[in-house]
């Protein structure tokens, strides 16, 4: 379970900067604050730990650039905006990071791309594969193609769900508040400010609030709701002030900063509930006595040469039931193949499946971190 001296050796941070914290007073990105931050996550990155940058400022850069004072509240507009600024907070962004050695790459998501099983999981193998690569991502909503259905409704939710997709160690979502408290420091000077908590404590309902800003769209309500999404993964969430000298060491060293908000679960006990319970079964793989053994006394990943049998019309990505010959459930898991792919590859050695179809996804048919005992 996360803790305070644990963070300092949690592998994989996604770190959210607002709008607020990005630009001078309103009036586009600030360069200089931009440095700040890139100078302590280049740290991060050179002291072992994986960073995936969630970034606000998009908006916010195309408006200064077309003089806009208010956000615009037509749909049309603020992807406009979206559009025009992102050119500038990406360069911004990389020629921060090229400083300290580091190379970024430009994620754009919707809502879509995450309820697509498929495009969930290419989004998911990208990003791993860029953090392999020691590369920095810098993800962002799709503003400009993303409709009132399908937006995330801010970045502290989009955040949340980055978390999910990598299965991150710790969420950093930095505000213009020093995190929560346990009233509303703006009219109660007695408010004290809530170290760490479990996540699912009913306080932190009665405590947050709106936001206060007029750039951003994220209140502490959303912060909360956001480290509640994280927790399904069994990711911790710092709330902390961005404004803050060097937040974000500070965060690193496990000093007593912000608000820490601990999930109920540690991070495989979180994943393997929700591949249990949570998932709609769209097909079952029939495993012969040899896979059965493997799976119970190694806790391998189910190779293509142990299935002898498969139902259903499941897609890539999608959840299956594993049973004996008895029709007995062994195991549930996400197969890395579609039912057609899966019975041409059934009872073969993994060394055959690019010669039987064209293509190797992965050598597994279900990899162990995506399959669960029953």
């Amino acid at each position: 379970m996360i803790s305070r001296e644990k963070i300092a050796t949690s592998k994989r941070w996604v770190v959210k900067i607002g709008s607020a914290l990005l630009t001078a007073n309103g009036k586009g990105l600030s360069h200089q604050v931009l440095s700040g931050w890139v100078e302590q996550m280049a740290a991060l990155r050179h002291a072992g730990h994986e960073v995936v940058l969630v970034s606000s400022g998009a908006v916010a850069e195309g408006m200064s650039r077309m003089g806009w004072r208010t956000r615009p509240h037509n749909l049309n507009e603020l992807q406009a905006a979206a559009a025009i600024g992102q050119m500038g907070l990406v360069h911004a962004w990389e020629a921060c990071f090229q400083q300290y050695g580091l190379h970024t790459a430009q994620i754009l998501l919707t809502r879509d791309d995450l309820d697509d099983r498929s495009r969930y999981l290419n989004a998911r193998s990208t990003l791993r594969t860029l953090l392999e690569l020691g590369v920095v991502p810098v993800v962002n909503e799709n503003d400009t193609v993303t409709t009132d259905e399908l937006r995330f409704g801010d970045n502290d939710t989009l955040a949340a769900l980055v978390a999910n997709l990598i299965e991150a160690d710790l969420l950093v979502l930095l505000t213009d508040q020093d995190g929560l408290f346990d009233a509303d420091p703006r009219f109660n000077p007695d408010a004290s400010l809530i170290n760490e908590t479990r996540v699912d404590n009913p306080q932190l309902d009665e405590v947050a609030g709106g936001s206060a800003g007029g750039l951003g769209l994220g209140g502490m309500v959303t912060k909360v709701r956001a480290a509640r999404l994280a927790a399904r993964s069994g990711t911790g969430t710092v709330i902390a002030a961005g404004r803050q000298d060097r937040v974000v060491e500070a965060i690193s060293r496990g000093d007593t900063i912000g608000t820490l908000l601990v999930p109920v679960q540690e991070p495989q006990a979180a994943r393997k509930r929700w591949l249990a319970g949570q998932l709609q079964p769209r097909g079952s793989l029939t495993l012969d006595d040899g896979a059965v053994n493997v799976l119970r006394k190694q806790g391998s990943s189910l190779l293509a040469v142990g299935v002898c049998g498969v139902k259903g019309d499941f897609s890539r990505g999608e959840a299956v039931v594993c049973l004996d010959l008895a029709g007995c459930e062994v195991a549930r898991g996400l197969v890395n193949y579609n039912a057609l792919e899966t019975l041409k590859i059934m009872g073969k050695p993994s060394s055959q499946i690019e010669s039987i179809l064209g293509y190797i996804d992965e050598d597994e048919l279900i990899h162990r971190d995506n399959l669960v005992l029953l």
